[in-house]
This record gives structure tokens, sequence and C-alpha cells, in this order.
């Protein structure tokens, strides 16, 4: 069984750039090459949220991803990343959404699940959200991320 870990990141820095790096150190994914997909969880994985990403493989492979991403330079201002799933006994769903209010985030990715679940015949018995959520002070940006990370990384080559 193939296991798709939910993990997130806070991360600032002078640059939008780098704070999107150090968001992405904090999960423990930031020496892969993310590649982005869709939003479909495969009939023979779990989901299952982390603290911090363990060893996925050797740096600079590919790691299939799912990311929910915000970035700020405003001080004051929060940025929240989301991501939901809805499982069942076959395939499932993510859905992703970012902004600066967190119920309206939340919102965002219940309402896309739900609109995701109404266009598939698939069965889904379990619902789940993950925010992270964090204030820009000072200086530079403060970008957060909720990523999941498909399985181990594997060769770009």
């Amino acid at each position: 069984m193939s296991i798709i870990r939910v993990v997130r990141g806070v991360g600032t820095a002078p640059t939008e750039m780098a704070s999107y790096d150090a968001a992405l150190a904090a999960a423990n994914i930031h020496n892969y090459n993310l590649v982005a997909v869709s939003s479909v969880v495969p009939a023979d994985a779990t989901v299952e949220e982390v603290d911090v990403a363990p060893d996925l493989g050797p740096a600079g492979t590919r790691l299939t991803v799912v990311e929910a991403r915000e970035t700020t330079s405003t001080p004051g201002e929060t940025v929240v990343a989301g991501l939901g799933w809805a499982t069942g006994p076959g395939p499932g769903l993510f859905y992703e959404a970012s902004g600066t209010d967190e119920d309206a985030v939340h919102t965002a990715v219940i309402d896309g699940l739900d609109a995701g679940r109404g266009l598939r015949e698939w069965e889904f018995d379990d619902e789940q959200v993950a925010l992270t959520a964090a204030e820009h002070e000072g200086d530079g940006y403060t970008t957060v991320v909720t990523v999941a990370a498909y399985g181990d990384s594997e060769s770009i080559f």
C-alpha cells in the first residue's frame, strides 16, 4: 500500500522564493523537485498527516505532490494554505485552497471537495482538512505550505 503524507511548513526569508524554500524545509521536502498533480488519491493509497516528511529519497529527485501555498510581504497579514481530502474504499480526492482568511480557505476546501465528489460515482467515507496559517511579522516574506507528498521520490532521469 502506498502512503501519501500530508506535511505543513512556514518559512520567513528576505525574498519570496527563499521564504517558499524555508517553508518546504520546515516540512522536510525542500531537497526534492516537486511535481504537482491535480487531485486524485489512488485507490491503493493511504493518506496520513505527519509533522514533517521522513527521508523520501536522494536530493534532486522528483517528488509528486498536491500543494497549497500562500505568500505575503505585508506586516500583520495572515496567510493560509489549506488541503482537504475525501477518501473511501476506492479512489479519493484532494482539494487545495489558499488566501488570507482562515475561515474562507476552510470553506473553499470543503466546497471543492463537495463539488469533486459530485462529479464522481465513488464512495467516500472519510473527509479531513489540514490548514497551515501564519502571520507575517517584520521584513521580507512569509510563506505557508500544506503539501500531500505521494510516496518516495523517484529519479528525474
